[in-house]
């Protein structure tokens, strides 16, 4: 990874694939584009209940070209039960996967892009609103 990489939310993939132009510049600014597991997850989700399942895997398919996948190891689900319980601690839940999205972020060292407000509230964790 270069200090110049981001890390990728299934809402700013999704924005690009309905709008390449909006997003296009954002992201080539970028050396490394990275999409953690559980993002990639969703928008296989989305592509498989969609009535143009495989055009939609295609355009997937077609973007992990430029972008690597993130996995998850034992380091990702300690940050993962970490954020989880501090956002329950102080009452302010946000989705599942998004954790694991801001676990695979925060382990990276990563910025992580998306459309999604509610990131901000994973402490130390560098959100670009897009």
């Amino acid at each position: 990874m270069t200090g110049n990489s981001v890390l990728l939310d299934s809402s700013v993939i999704v924005r690009h694939f309905r709008d390449s132009s909006a997003l296009s510049e954002k992201l080539s600014a970028f050396d490394e584009l990275f999409i953690p597991q559980a993002a990639l997850g969703e928008l296989y989700y989305g592509a498989y209940k969609s009535s143009r399942a495989g055009d939609n895997i295609a355009l997937i398919e077609r973007f992990l070209i430029a972008a690597d996948v993130l996995g998850t190891d034992e380091e990702t689900s300690r940050l993962y039960g970490q954020i989880a319980a501090r956002l329950a601690r102080n009452g302010t839940p946000i989705p599942q996967n998004d954790i694991w999205i801001a676990a695979s972020a925060l382990q990276c060292g990563l910025p992580v892009a998306t459309a999604d407000a509610h990131f901000q509230k994973v402490e130390g964790l560098n959100v670009l609103l897009w």
